[in-house]
């Protein structure tokens, strides 16, 4: 049983990585496609599955993004992004 939640952004549309996110969008963690050290500081960080992370700035070039994620701003290059996959909702 899938359980929807609320937000109070702008719905995301369904997305498979945190780089498919458009600033202001939201999503829920579902895992990390990242080698184990990477993927244990990027958890430390907060990227932990399960968990909601907002996306917010990224530079002119697109390249790094910043994410929101438990009240912190952390910068990941788009590589990593793409790696952190999100729960598509259900339709």
């Amino acid at each position: 049983m899938r359980r929807r939640l609320k937000t109070r952004s702008r719905a995301p549309r369904p997305t498979s990585s945190l780089l498919d996110l458009r600033p202001g969008e939201e999503g829920v963690l579902d895992s990390l496609d990242l080698p184990e050290a990477t993927a244990q500081r990027l958890m430390e960080l907060g990227f932990l599955p399960g968990g909601r992370v907002m996306a917010a700035l990224h530079a002119p070039g697109g390249d790094p993004r910043v994410f929101r994620v438990d009240g912190s701003e952390v910068a990941l290059r788009k590589e990593t992004a793409a790696r952190l996959l999100l729960r598509v909702p259900a339709p």
